[in-house]
């Protein structure tokens, strides 16, 4: 069984640049206790990191056997490409397919119109962000 009391070490960055173009990275620290040989989403493309100019980049963190099944990072780009859903909506949907399976975690998206969000399922995911007019947004719980 996956221990909900491990702690993420993941670094994850999203950007877009003033033509459109999106990244994403995604760097783990793993988690506390992990099995030996545990490969995690974060090196998965389509699991733990994905960009695609036509929908968004995204960058996971979480419990990764279950952004692994359900292919997270892609998910959320494909729903938004071809179901025409938002990003915001998209992310809520795909983490709470993690959610239904017993899988937490949390996700930092963004669009190729500039647009930046997160959505997670844990009390807290550090975050932070900065829009090129300078606004600057820091934060660690859901009431943040």
């Amino acid at each position: 069984a996956f221990d909900v009391d491990m702690k993420y070490g993941t670094v994850g960055a999203v950007a877009c640049d003033a033509a459109g173009h999106v990244a994403a990275a995604t760097s783990t620290g793993g988690v506390t206790g992990k099995n030996w040989g545990r490969i995690g989403d974060s090196p998965l493309i389509g699991a733990g990191t994905y960009a695609d100019d036509r929908a968004g980049a995204v960058s996971c963190t979480g419990a990764g056997e279950f952004f692994i099944r359900v292919n997270v990072a892609h998910e959320i780009c494909a729903r938004a490409r071809l179901a025409g859903e938002s990003l915001e909506v998209a992310a809520q949907a795909v983490l709470s397919e993690v959610a239904a399976l017993g899988g937490t975690g949390g996700v930092i998206v963004t669009g190729p119109n500039g647009e930046a969000l997160w959505h997670f399922t844990t009390p807290g995911m550090y975050r932070a962000r900065l829009g090129s007019d300078g606004q600057r947004d820091v934060a660690i719980f859901g009431d943040d």
